[in-house]
């Protein structure tokens, strides 16, 4: 990988004195606040999207491009990826990856499958099929995390961008035994919410979601919404605030929804969330969440390309605010963050599958 050692650095305090409090640009024209530092982690990878850390302490991607997932070594430590293995290959639309009691979970666009994890100088054990038979075809990743309570969940977007689904398991968050047995709808009325998380406090679940298109430039705005078992969110019938949807809209239904508990701009296309639970970054940080926003394709102004703070005071969103941004240049990107990852140091890894890389962040602070 001859790009692999591209390095981005924050150069803040050289070019500014220590008074200086807003953000800073990088090398390669990025900004971050003061303080942060962004490299290129690991280059060559064909549309990387979903992280996880595993058991040992190795990162593992998603590659949908190429149906793989790989490994990542870094054993110096050094911020920078020495080696990738592929681990698992031959896969469909790879794109939900997670780690459990001895497995490595993914999920293919039409199934979530498992294999056991014994390192990776070790060959992956019998893969098998524990969630078949998915509905295909329209928002086609399947993001899959595990709960506080051990459960399987598992994201599953509309066919279409608003209509009425005959599959309820559409626009859904499903929840499985890890088996894969035990399925059940845990909450509906989600468009799209490829990134779910939960809180490090309270352990709920929270989930960004993709609002429909076609209604202008500034709605519907994107959500994070805070996902209650049993409960539904509105799509395809309203959208944001309870407000009717202007083809599907059910007025009274609607007032029964649960709406977001955070609204952004309409079409960033919110995707990868994590909480920061690291010890790198100030305290300020801790317990905030990040979003990975992949970027608009259908706004008269590109938005998005970039990932966002929410500052959460008392278990709640409260403000948001860029935390990486740059990539967007006039009407053209060079990369789209797709997922955010928090690492064993307490480092962030960014993944991008247009420019196909893993992004790390790390503090040095203002000394």
């Amino acid at each position: 990988m001859k790009a692999l050692f591209l390095v981005i650095t924050l150069s803040y305090l050289s070019l500014f004195p220590a008074s200086f409090s807003l953000s800073a640009p990088s090398k390669r024209g990025l900004t971050l606040p003061p303080g942060f530092k962004i490299e290129v982690f690991a280059s060559g990878l064909d549309k990387p999207r979903f992280m996880a850390t595993s058991p040992d302490g190795v990162l593992f991607v998603t590659l949908i491009g190429s149906g793989k997932v790989v490994a990542l070594l870094d054993k110096d430590s050094d911020g920078r990826a020495e080696k990738t293995i592929t681990y698992l290959k031959g896969l469909d639309s790879p794109h939900g990856i997670a780690f459990h009691d001895g497995y490595l979970y993914v999920g293919e666009t039409h199934q979530v499958i498992r294999v056991r994890y014994s390192g990776t100088n070790n060959t992956p054990g019998t893969k098998e099929i524990i969630v078949p038979n998915l509905p295909t075809g329209g928002h086609f990743t399947r993001t899959v995390g595990f709960g506080p309570d051990g459960r399987m969940y598992v994201s599953i977007g509309s066919s279409c961008n608003v209509c009425i689904e005959k599959d309820r398991r559409r626009a859904s968050i499903m929840r499985y035994s890890p088996d894969g047995t035990e399925g059940e709808l845990y909450a509906e009325g989600l468009r799209n919410s490829v990134g779910i998380s939960w809180h490090p406090e309270t352990g709920a679940l929270w989930a960004s979601d993709n609002g429909r298109d076609w209604l202008g430039d500034d709605l519907p705005p994107e959500e994070i919404n805070i996902v209650i078992k049993g409960s539904h969110y509105g799509w395809p019938f309203c959208y944001g605030s309870r407000i009717p949807d202007p083809d599907l809209g059910k007025p009274a239904f609607c007032n029964t929804t649960e709406p977001p508990v955070f609204k952004m701009q309409a079409h960033s296309a919110p995707l990868g969330i994590a909480f920061y639970t690291g010890k790198m970054f100030p305290e300020r940080y801790r317990g905030d969440l990040f979003v990975a926003f992949h970027g608009s394709w259908n706004r008269t102004e590109p938005t998005g390309y970039k990932v966002v703070r929410i500052r959460i005071d008392n278990n709640k969103p409260v403000s948001i605010k860029d935390f990486v941004s740059g990539w967007l240049r006039g009407h053209g990107a060079r990369s789209r963050p797709v997922d955010v990852h928090i690492g064993k140091r307490g480092e962030m890894y960014i993944s991008d599958d247009r420019g196909g890389n893993i992004f790390i962040v790390t503090y040095e602070g203002a000394s």
